[in-house]
């Protein structure tokens, strides 16, 4: 182990000059940065995110929905350019204390309701639409397990290997090794599940599949944290690649994975999204 070895001080005290690239991101202290109110469009749901695999979650939630017929699941997409700092502004950190992507306010009723965290986003689209959360006790609890299991395991795929694999601004081998194998065991996880399953809470699409198929996608493509595919071997995970192709192929899905993207070519991103006419012209 050729790590420089830490000596981690009596009182732990804030010092951000070596966070890489995200500096002006991270601090210990919470709330708003900058007075901004967010801007509100026409549709009965408003989204404010990013297209990060969390991110995703969110827009492939609402794309589903409306490619099922629920027309009342119209929406507005702004972004939410986080190298900006925009998830620290007054108007976000009143519905999102958390200061993370994505953020939903449900302007449907009469009052607003606001949502943070994207489990708990498409728990709420879920219950409110009657859509891709099974009703029968037993079915329910399993799309449960799933979906809390990626709300679980997320922040060691991207917090996690992410973080040290990619963005740290210094690579040791200790960090790197520690979530590399708990990003393989994740997949490992998801890859025995899926030999047995067509989905991940059974043979019925649900929340637990829009939940997690942002975050093992990308690997799967080799769109995620440079050579990360190669790096983790990801081929060797068949069932996931199976899943992650059939599920890659729905309209839902191609529409949602391109919204409040910022990267890319022009044509394959849609940085704000306020109606269906706006992918006119996109590929997928």
């Amino acid at each position: 182990m050729a790590d420089t070895t830490y000596t981690p001080p009596k009182v732990w005290i804030f010092d951000n000059e070596e966070a890489g690239q995200f500096t002006g991101v991270n601090r210990p202290t919470a709330g708003a940065r900058e007075t901004r109110e967010l801007p509100v469009g026409e549709h009965p749901l408003q989204l404010y995110s990013l297209g990060t695999p969390n991110g995703v979650k969110a827009t492939i939630m609402l794309e589903e929905l409306l490619e099922a017929g629920h027309q009342d699941a119209e929406y507005d997409a702004w972004i939410i350019r986080i190298s900006d700092l925009d998830q620290f502004t007054s108007g976000f950190v009143e519905i999102n204390p958390n200061s993370k992507i994505p953020a939903l306010v449900d302007r449907s009723g009469p009052e607003p309701i606001p949502i943070f965290e994207s489990g708990a986003i498409l728990m709420h689209l879920a219950e409110k639409f009657g859509a891709f959360l099974p009703t029968e006790t037993a079915a329910r609890a399993e799309t449960f397990s799933w979906l809390f299991w990626q709300v679980g395991t997320g922040p060691f795929i991207g917090g996690g290997f992410g973080h040290f694999y990619a963005y740290a601004p210094e690579k040791y081998e200790y960090p790197i090794n520690r979530y590399s194998m708990e990003t393989k065991r994740i997949f490992d996880v998801a890859n025995q599940r899926l030999a047995q399953n067509r989905f991940l809470a059974g043979d019925e699409y649900t929340i637990a599949d829009i939940a997690n198929f942002p975050w093992l996608a990308p690997f799967v493509f080799g769109t995620i944290y440079n050579d990360a595919k190669t790096f983790l071997s990801i081929d060797e995970y068949e069932h996931v690649g199976r899943w992650v192709h059939e599920i890659a192929e729905r309209p839902g899905v191609k529409r949602g994975r391109i919204v409040n993207r910022t990267w890319g070519d022009e044509n394959s991103r849609l940085e704000e999204r306020h109606s269906a006419s706006d992918f006119e012209g996109k590929t997928f």
